[in-house]
């Protein structure tokens, strides 16, 4: 029999007459420990989903990686590149590619009756990944490309139909102006939002046969291709890979590739999040101090209420080693049901704000309608574990008192 541990057992569930402070100190440092663990556990749900989000917002309106003209500024009018079959067919056979696509763009002007606002279109391929703007379609549908025939039909954002007063079905012109002005009528068969107004108040996405038409390029011009990887996570060491391999590559026109990760386009976006691990990590810290602190004086509450007790086993030839462990075990019981507890109320008001979205935000400071959560077990795994971790850690200097109480005085401690 585990002694140390059996005293501990009568220590914790011992009922409450036969306790002093003990209840109280207990019920403390509970709380102290499931209040920090449930704000830890929602701070990197929040944190893990709201960049998750932001993220897959900016890949759905550029992928992960782009190849285009290294000649190319940051401006949409952009000077093209001439791909091939094989090319493409290179790309998607590399391990890792997911997905490749070509698109065009150029910059216009959409006008109304009423009203004009400056736009991009961009032109898509017919191997197009619509998924993402599926999953944000507001209303209509996404229009199909016939193989032979170029679509006049787009889809166009919530933003913009609000802003100049369009809605599915509606037709509008757009002003195109390079040494002459030309002029493009586009149907509306959809319309989406994705609270990302940067990019909902510039983006309408066409056929790439349109683009290439008014750009005066051949079949085989495009702005770039896009390519979707298997693993965000291999993103930087496979956007590397392909920058060396075609750094001295040349089209048949002897245009130079140019291969930027979404991170390379949007290095602002892409700080900001990173920055955002930096205020994880602040949480964490100050919430372990505060639980740990708790636990430490409720400890030290107890120990000094089992003052006699401790000075009865040392008489009886217990060393301090062993009396140390009889209060770290008190500490673990203690520790373990806040974590439960801290569990239960973190898990669930993910659960509740993933099925309910009762918090709200502002989507045009935070690009979300709604504060996102993203909780994986292998980060409430390593939560759990470094919390536990941690708080035994701190137990070991409370329980050093033990080593400083005598044996003479304390049985007649009251």
């Amino acid at each position: 029999m585990n002694l140390e541990l059996f005293i501990a057992r009568k220590i914790y569930f011992a009922k409450d007459r036969e306790r002093k402070a003990t209840p109280p100190a207990i019920r403390i440092a509970m709380i102290g420990i499931s209040l920090g663990l449930a704000v830890m556990i929602l701070s990197v749900a929040i944190v893990i989903g709201f960049k998750k989000e932001v993220r897959n917002k900016v890949i759905g309106f550029g992928s992960h990686i782009q190849i285009t003209n290294f000649d190319n500024n940051s401006s949409y009018q952009t000077t093209p590149i001439t791909v091939t079959d094989s090319f493409l067919v290179a790309l998607k056979a590399r391990k890792g590619i997911r997905h490749v696509e070509t698109f065009a763009t150029k910059p216009g002007i959409l006008k109304t009756d009423t009203d004009f606002q400056g736009i991009v279109l961009k032109g898509v391929d017919r191997q197009y990944d619509w998924s993402f703007f599926r999953n944000n379609l507001q209303e209509g549908e996404i229009f199909q490309m016939d193989s032979l025939k170029r679509s006049s039909d787009v889809i166009i954002s919530r933003y913009l139909s609000d802003l100049v007063g369009l809605k599915v079905g509606d037709s509008f012109l757009t002003y195109f102006v390079d040494d002459e002005i030309r002029a493009r009528k586009f149907n509306i068969t959809g319309i989406y939002e994705t609270g990302f107004a940067d990019y909902d108040k510039l983006f309408v996405i066409a056929d790439i046969r349109q683009v290439k038409r008014l750009n005066g390029w051949s079949d085989d011009q495009v702005s770039g291709v896009e390519l979707l990887v298997d693993d965000y996570g291999q993103l930087e060491s496979l956007s590397e890979e392909l920058y060396f391999d075609l750094m001295e590559k040349q089209d048949k026109d002897g245009n130079s590739y140019y291969v930027r990760s979404i991170k390379d386009l949007n290095p602002m976006i892409f700080s900001w999040l990173d920055v955002l691990d930096i205020n994880v990590a602040v949480i964490l810290a100050l919430m372990l101090a505060v639980a740990g602190f708790t636990m430490i004086s409720g400890l030290l509450i107890i120990i000094l209420e089992r003052t006699n007790m401790i000075g009865i086993l040392k008489a009886l030839g217990e060393n301090n080693l062993s009396i140390r462990k009889i209060f770290l075990y008190v500490s673990f019981f203690l520790i373990g049901k806040g974590m439960l507890w801290g569990n239960v109320v973190g898990i669930s008001i993910c659960i509740l704000q993933s099925c309910t979205h009762l918090f709200k935000l502002d989507p045009s400071i935070y690009y979300l309608d709604a504060v996102p959560v993203d909780l994986n077990l292998i980060s409430l795994l390593l939560l759990n574990i470094g919390t536990l971790l941690l708080s035994m850690l701190m137990m070991l200097g409370p329980s050093y008192l033990i080593t400083r109480i005598s044996p003479v005085k304390s049985i007649r401690f009251e």
